[in-house]
């Protein structure tokens, strides 16, 4: 059973930040899954892959804007970062023992759509006109290839 669906309105058209925000919505169902099975050590490595999942999108995300020169990169970071602090408290008490499953779907279901809804989509523009511009200059090989590789396989 799932929790989040997919909905056309969060696609940025831009294919590799999609691609990413597709696979955190699929780590919030699995960490839903793993919470209905009631498997903690499940629960554990699910909540440990999908926040490293997302810091490295943010990396990621990040990095595309501020190539772009998108003029809001610094307040889009702190949004990122104010977010990262209350997942990492989440993970801490997680690893206290404390049962924070419901409380962590709930934020990151919320966050994320809302986020991609607004934050997201602020820099969808300046950050494609760059991109296809940059994807074109660069194909294969270049600082694309290499980073979308690094951080995602």
């Amino acid at each position: 059973m799932s929790l989040l669906v997919w909905q056309s309105d969060l696609n940025t058209g831009i294919d590799v930040i999609d691609a990413q925000h597709r696979r955190i919505v699929e780590m919030i169902n699995h960490l839903h899954s793993a919470q209905m099975s009631q498997h903690s050590a499940e629960l554990g490595e699910v909540l440990e892959e999908l926040v490293d999942y997302t810091l490295s999108h943010f990396a990621f995300e990040e990095e595309l804007m501020e190539e772009a020169g998108y003029p809001f990169t610094g307040a889009h970071k702190r949004v990122h970062q104010i977010f990262t602090r209350r997942v990492d408290e989440y993970r801490l008490r997680f690893r206290a023992g404390e049962d924070v499953a419901d409380e962590l779907k709930s934020l990151l279901s919320r966050w994320l759509f809302n986020h991609i809804r607004n934050d997201d989509k602020a820099y969808v523009e300046t950050v494609k006109h760059h991109f296809n511009k940059f994807v074109r200059e660069h194909e294969e090989g270049g600082w694309f290839s290499r980073t979308v590789h690094r951080l995602f396989g």
